[in-house]
């Protein structure tokens, strides 16, 4: 599953900081499940490569898997070698979005400022996590949407809930990148998926109210 194929179908990312192994890819079918489509494995997780492996495994025909806080070119090759098809940063590095390239996987850094997003791009990003959203509000994106390219993937990610859904995805959001709102180390399966279903329920609704259907 390609980012824009994943991003149209549902564009929520799941977070899942602190995942473990055994559990990995239990909590991917329920996310899988409740419809979602993209989920990343954050390298300061426990085993973090183990965890994409198990996932990529179970649900790799319903779901695009990655990992989060890649920091350095190098960790993208055992990303992709463990069945991660999706890179994603807290900042962005050059070399990082190009390792992903050269690796067929997508690459979705974190920016902040229109300098570092438009530098993400030239180096062959697929789309860019505003990052953190909490530093930011719906207006910076607007002003960014009026200068960057229509089609770019912009993803807020840092404090997103349900309720900011509204006001992010009318400036102009992609979709969103869940972190403790969806998963938190002890939570079930059972419970993420819960979960997951009332926040893609929450965004579906919040794409008809405002009549686009991605971003």
């Amino acid at each position: 599953m390609t980012l824009t194929d994943a991003l149209a179908a549902m564009p929520l990312v799941a977070i899942l900081r602190g995942v473990t192994p055994p559990e990995a890819a239990d909590m991917a079918r329920a996310l899988a499940d409740a419809g979602i489509t993209i989920a990343e494995v954050p390298l300061n997780s426990p085993d973090p490569l183990k965890s994409i492996a198990a996932m990529a495994a179970a649900v790799g025909d319903r779901m695009l898997i990655g990992a989060g806080t890649v920091l350095h070119a190098q960790q993208v090759a055992e990303v992709v070698q463990a069945g991660g098809r999706l890179i994603v940063a807290p900042n962005a590095r050059d070399e990082v979005v190009r390792a992903a390239k050269a690796q067929g996987a997508a690459a979705l850094p974190g920016v902040a400022t229109p300098t570092e997003a438009f530098a993400a791009c030239e180096a062959g990003a697929d789309g860019l996590k505003l990052f953190p959203a909490e530093a930011a509000h719906p207006g910076v994106l607007k002003a960014w949407r009026a200068v960057m390219p229509t089609d770019l993937p912009i993803l807020p990610v840092g404090g997103i809930d349900e309720e900011s859904f509204g006001a992010w995805w009318a400036a102009g959001a992609t979709g969103f990148g869940l972190g403790s709102t969806l998963y938190k180390p002890g939570r079930s399966a059972a419970e993420v998926g819960d979960r997951a279903r009332a926040l893609c329920a929450a965004l579906d609704r919040v794409r008809r109210y405002q009549g686009r259907a991605c971003g």
